[in-house]
């Protein structure tokens, strides 16, 4: 008996094992898409149908690492692919791209830096997983949304990555949103890269007559455009699920809105599409570097619903949507930049200094191909065109703030990067804001480099702020000239703290009318951190002042208010 019941549970568990790699073998065997097998999905060569495996990766944005997850698309509906057939018209889709196929033993990434047998290989008519958080689905949108046209340039872009992207725009957008899609070709070898997809409904084609790059281009695209709305987008994209109405719904109401999409990620070596992560935004370091960071703790936190806009500080430029009129009185582009890099920083500077706002919109989603490398040449050069580009812009917007980029760029000074004249005319005619203000207000979060300590006086009128004891404070009458100053009325301003010694000006409590006084620095001490504010000294958590009050009283934060003499402190070298 007890001979069966052992042969008995070892043949159930032999069934068991089998049974469960037989699953398994059926869940991951490749199947046919809908409309051929040929129209796998990239990753590892799977179909539209095939579970893609989920997990978190981490792929390179050039040197920017970012978070990501892979997704699975879901299959084309046999109604999709009628519609996209529909959108193209007579357009021989087959030809265009059987003259550019990659020929047998090439290089797949020599000519375009991503993986060309791939891109040819997936062919234009694939699908996305929609990538957005599950609210955006749900978010309404104005019924009378003005159309935009779409501006694309490219140089010498692989026909079947070009193609996909104006594909996923025609299919992925509301037909009455699309005005036209402009195509700027750079000056291409091959002229029929972009004539032929003029067959396309909706396509036009505007080629340059030599090498301008996407500064230039992008000017004359927008010039051409009859739309009041212009959506400038790269040549290897792939826009998701109602990626437009958020964006012109923005624009719509407030026109001095610029808006970018969450940039997902499309792998440059199988074109698998990862989505990135939803709690990032612009940022830069002082060599004008441009880099992906977390959104701030506190703007995070007041963020209550997942599909409100983002502030961000700098877009990272390559897709983004602006009212044509505001684009042309803010100044188009710096058209002296060349060829490519640094635009994005100017736009940026100019567009909050100048009256505007940047936002990152989590509801619209647009995946991109991020390559390692340039696959075309600058003329002189890739590293010297950057400088030129980021020294325009550092020049122009950056005022006082310039000797941090030199001092994090030192190769750029003394290279040539043209006359300003025009655009320092500019921000002056449009009244903009100083750096400055862009710090305290845009982007407090960049620190300013630590500097070799120097001793201060912080006079308000003919009374100099001095320490009484051990943690006193209070308004004296100035007393003795440069190193003869007594060692209570010297001062090291080092941001964030201001500190005499090893003691640093602190607040008691984070209300108004809280005293300050003296105790011992800790870099961590939120209570001692302080930023200036035009003539003001801001504590930087409060956001409340310092000020004086009265000369004989005791000194406090209160609400800042320009101008106000109590609140002045003008700092004096000691030398």
């Amino acid at each position: 008996m007890r001979r069966i019941r052992a042969n008995a549970i070892a043949i159930l568990t032999v069934a068991w094992i089998l049974g469960t790699f037989y699953y398994l073998w059926q869940d991951n065997k490749p199947h046919a898409s809908p409309s051929s097998a040929s129209q796998q999905r990239a990753s590892g060569g799977r179909s539209h149908g095939q579970k893609a495996p989920v997990g978190r990766l981490e792929i390179h944005r050039d040197d920017r690492t970012i978070p990501l997850i892979v997704t699975q698309a879901p299959p084309l509906e046999q109604k999709q692919l009628q519609q996209q057939g529909q959108l193209i018209g007579s357009f021989d889709e087959k030809a265009y791209l059987s003259r550019k196929q990659l020929k047998a033993g090439d290089d797949p990434y020599r000519e375009h830096a991503f993986n060309l047998q791939e891109s040819d290989r997936i062919g234009s008519e694939r699908a996305i997983r929609d990538t957005r958080h599950y609210r955006c689905a749900s978010v309404n949108y104005d019924s009378d949304l003005p159309a935009t046209s779409i501006i694309i340039t490219f140089h010498n872009e692989a026909r079947s990555t070009l193609l996909r992207t104006i594909k996923s725009v025609l299919t992925r957008s509301p037909p009455s949103l699309i005005q036209e899609i402009i195509l700027i070709d750079d000056f291409s070898s091959d002229p029929e890269d972009c004539q032929l997809l003029s067959q396309i409904p909706k396509v036009r084609c505007l080629r340059n007559g030599r090498r301008e790059g996407l500064i230039r281009s992008r000017v004359r695209g927008a010039g051409a455009a009859s739309a009041s709305i212009l959506t400038f987008l790269d040549s290897h994209c792939e826009v998701n699920t109602d990626w437009l109405q958020p964006m012109i719904q923005r624009v719509k109401e407030d026109h001095t809105r610029v808006v970018s999409p969450i940039i997902d990620v499309i792998s440059l070596d199988n074109f698998a599409y990862l989505a990135a992560s939803a709690d990032l935004r612009g940022g830069f370091d002082w060599s004008l570097h441009f880099k992906w960071e977390q959104i701030p703790i506190e703007q995070k936190m007041a963020r209550s619903d997942p599909t409100h806009a983002i502030r961000t500080p700098v877009i990272a430029g390559g897709i983004f949507v602006m009212d044509k009129s505001w684009f042309n009185h803010l100044g188009q582009y710096d058209t002296h930049m060349d060829i490519w890099g640094g635009e994005n920083f100017e736009l940026s500077f100019r567009v909050w200094m100048c009256g505007g706002s940047l936002e990152i919109l989590p509801c619209s989603r647009v995946g991109h191909v991020f390559r390692k490398r340039h696959p075309y040449d600058f003329p002189d050069g890739n590293a010297l065109t950057y400088i030129k580009n980021t020294r325009r812009a550092a020049e122009v917007w950056m005022d006082e703030y310039k000797q941090y980029y030199y001092s994090a760029r030192p190769s750029a000074q003394g290279k040539a990067f043209g006359s300003i004249a025009d655009r320092l005319t500019l921000r002056r005619k449009l009244n903009c804001k100083p750096f400055r203000w862009y710090m305290e207000n845009v982007y407090p979060e960049l620190r300013i480099p630590e500097q070799d300590a120097v001793s201060s006086v912080l006079r308000q009128g003919p009374l100099c702020l001095e320490t009484h004891g051990t943690d006193g404070l209070g308004l004296a009458e100035c007393r003795g000239s440069g190193t003869n100053r007594p060692q209570s009325q010297r001062w090291e301003l080092v941001e964030p703290l201001i500190r005499q010694q090893d003691h640093c000006l602190a607040i008691t409590s984070f209300s108004s009318g809280s005293k300050v006084k003296m105790e011992p620095c800790s870099n961590k001490e939120p209570r001692q951190k302080w930023k200036p504010k035009g003539p003001a000294l801001q504590h930087m958590v409060s956001g409340l002042c310092l000020d004086s009050q009265h000369p004989t009283g005791p000194l406090a934060i209160t609400q800042c208010r320009p101008q106000v003499a109590s609140q002045s402190w003008e700092p004096q070298l000691i030398t």
